[in-house]
């Protein structure tokens, strides 16, 4: 039977002059559930407390967030370049407000302002770093008529960008002289097998790095910490617009800005919630 019908037969047993032990063993039910529905029935009477059992069992009841709260959440949304919950709630915790993960994507998700989760592609093998400066992995992106440079440190998660006209390999050349002025000399160098980093740009390399390495085609998770920060940068900064090549230096001191942004306010995951520049310095011999 279902729960109403348990309790309209618990009450009429009860009214019949039945205990509550034998109540309780007749409906299948705990005492203490007993004892409450007829505290419940005392107050409202059989038919008021069957239809407030009714009307408390439809939906889900969810707990009401502070609308202060809710604001501080899509501030801090919006002022970290649009960061995950998870670093959410560390920034807010920094502010002295307490505040469950669960919550704050469940805010986001009703002000809509969740973006699609991309999966990582599978595959392939990561060259793995255990100090700075052991593995800059480089990459390049497309931004209309020029195109960014991009490097990034896989200990430190540091990062440079530099823009350039064209992929052609002296362009690629002129690009890592540029940031490896950043990193200084290091063991290794990956790129993919682009034609920017070819030619003379190969020449070069042993100026920059011990070894260069080029990643294997369709494996692209190989280049799998160049190719998360490219989506940051894409999605915290640039967009997706189309720069004529007269808008270089308009491209470059964007990127310069979050730069300085991504390096000294944006806590990094999996950095345990340190910056890029405070992770490094932690980690200066």
């Amino acid at each position: 039977m279902d729960t109403v019908t348990q309790i309209q037969v618990a009450w009429e047993l009860h009214q019949a002059g039945h205990s509550v032990k034998e109540i309780a063993a007749q409906v299948g039910k705990h005492r203490s559930t007993i004892y409450r529905w007829f505290q419940g029935i005392r107050m409202r009477g059989i038919r008021g407390y069957i239809q407030h059992y009714k009307q408390a069992k439809k939906g889900r009841r969810v707990r009401k967030t502070h609308g202060h709260i809710v604001q501080q959440v899509l501030r801090v949304r919006r002022e970290c370049r649009e960061c995950c919950g998870e670093k959410i709630v560390y920034l807010l915790a920094q502010e002295g407000i307490r505040i469950s993960r669960s919550t704050v994507y469940r805010i986001l998700r009703e002000h809509r302002v969740l973006r699609k989760h991309h999966r990582q592609p599978k595959g392939g093998t990561v060259q793995r770093a255990s100090k700075p400066r052991q593995v800059v992995q480089v990459d390049t992106v497309h931004l209309g008529d020029v195109y960014a440079y991009t490097a990034i440190d896989t200990y430190t998660r540091e990062a440079a960008v530099v823009i350039r006209p064209s992929l052609q390999a002296a362009d690629g050349r002129e690009a890592l002289r540029q940031l490896m002025a950043y990193f200084g000399h290091v063991e290794l160098i990956q790129t993919d097998g682009g034609s920017e980093f070819k030619g003379e740009c190969a020449e070069g390399m042993h100026l920059w790095a011990d070894r260069h390495r080029i990643a294997r085609a369709y494996r692209k998770n190989e280049q799998a910490f160049i190719e998360s920060f490219n989506g940051s940068l894409r999605r915290e900064a640039l967009g997706y617009p189309k720069f004529r090549k007269d808008q270089l230096s308009l491209a470059q001191r964007e990127v310069d800005e979050y730069l300085d942004y991504y390096h000294h306010r944006r806590p990094h995951l999996s950095l345990k919630m340190k910056t890029p520049s405070q992770f490094a310095l932690s980690h200066l011999p």
